[in-house]
Formats: structure tokens, sequence, C-alpha cells
């Protein structure tokens, strides 16, 4: 059973910075491609990073240079660290893999508010 169980989400001030944490279980770790979507109530879900299994990085514009995708496949764990946070930031963050697009845990709230 696939299973992904977010953390780290919280309330931060704009310029802020948080680390979102997930422990994926249930598939090959590994191997599989890892993302972080967004979602705010009433929007579509918005793909934020990706980090293939060779440790190659995708980002969506509206993040680039801000946030930072990692792995620690020993932990079949993957991170988002963020910065220089904008109250646009403000959504559920969810993590899924690639292969098991529809699968989702609860997501970890992040909130940017000064």
């Amino acid at each position: 059973q696939v299973q992904f169980v977010e953390s780290g989400g919280g309330l931060v001030q704009p310029g802020g910075s948080l680390r979102l944490s997930c422990a994926a279980s249930g598939f090959t770790f590994s191997t599989s491609t890892m993302t972080w979507y967004r979602q705010a109530p009433g929007k579509e879900r918005e793909l934020v990073a990706t980090i293939g299994s060779s440790t190659i990085t995708g980002y969506a514009d509206s993040v680039k240079g801000r946030f930072t995708i990692s792995r620690d496949n020993a932990k079949n764990t993957v991170y988002l660290q963020m910065t220089s946070l904008k109250p646009e930031d403000t959504d559920v963050y969810y993590c899924g893999a690639r292969a098991y697009f529809g699968s989702w845990g609860q997501g970890t709230q992040v909130t940017v508010s000064s």
C-alpha cells in the first residue's frame, strides 16, 4: 500500500523558511521520481518540484531559486527546503511519486503571514 506522510508545515512570516519532510512507503522509493505539489482551496493542485532517482531536479518558475527538493533514499524520505517565503506560497503541500500519481498523503499546511 502506497503511503505518504508529510510534516514540517506551519505559520511563518514573509521572508522566512520552512523545511517539509515526506516519509514514503509501499513502493521502491530509490528508483522513483518524487514530487511536491501544493493546493489552495478551490484551486487545482500545482506541481512545485520534482526529483528523479538520479537526483535531477525541476521546479515551477514561481519557486525557482527559493525552494530546494532533496531526497534520502536510506530513509525513504523526500524534503522541500523553502526559503524567502511569500504570502502566495500559502497552501497545503503534498508529496507524491510520479508512478503513483493520484495517491496522496494528508498534506501539510504552510501559512505565510505577518
